[in-house]
């Protein structure tokens, strides 16, 4: 069974995206850039695996957890007015610490303890939480983690996630694309031994154009 993903976890989750933005100056909040959209990728899951939670570090009925520097990605959903949207449903999917998908494109063994897909939808607050894993580089691609995002009365946005200073980034043309557009694509994979020992934290609020 997927660990659920503490109280604690909750709780600092939704403190650091917050914080980021209700610190923001009212002028900011009005005019922010759009999360740019970029390539949904040729490994978007073809059978969403059964355990499909926000916990992709732990797959249901395995009795170990997946390879890999253990992750909690946190934000918010918001517009470019610094809105929250609740109730958006938020996908993630990315390769496993091997650099495999779960996918029959991808001619590697997955690590079957990697659910290598998740999805979560966002409270009222807009807020989202993922435990999965540091994404890693594979030829050609800097390390990415895919994301996804549908809302009412939004653009459907497909995006991808960045390790914020890796030096494979500027190689990699979809990254230079989306981040010659504007708008964040990057996120700091910091320590976060309050969350959990030895696991990262990462923090990228996500804005959506209408």
């Amino acid at each position: 069974m997927s660990e659920p993903i503490t109280r604690r976890f909750a709780v600092i989750s939704g403190l650091s995206s917050a914080a980021a933005v209700l610190a923001a100056p009212k002028s900011a909040l009005a005019s922010l850039k759009a999360t740019p959209t970029q390539s949904r990728g040729p490994f978007y899951p073809v059978r969403f695996p059964l355990d499909s939670d926000n916990d992709l570090v732990r797959v249901k009925g395995r009795a170990t957890r997946a390879m890999g520097k253990v992750t909690h990605l946190v934000g918010r959903i918001i517009d470019t007015a610094g809105k929250p949207v609740p109730g958006a449903r938020v996908e993630i999917w990315q390769c496993d610490a091997g650099g495999v998908y779960h996918h029959p494109g991808d001619g590697g063994r997955p690590d079957d303890d990697f659910q290598g897909y998740g999805r979560t939808v966002a409270g009222k607050d807009g807020g989202y939480r993922f435990r999965t894993i540091k994404p890693v580089p594979y030829p050609g691609r800097a390390p990415h983690i895919h994301i996804t995002v549908r809302a009412k009365g939004f653009d459907e946005l497909v995006t991808q996630l960045y390790i914020a200073g890796h030096t494979l980034n500027e190689r990699d043309f979809i990254y230079r694309r989306a981040a010659s557009r504007g708008g964040t694509i990057v996120a700091k994979f910091s320590p976060a031994p309050s969350i959990e020992k030895g696991a990262l934290l990462a923090t990228f609020d996500i804005v959506l154009s209408v």
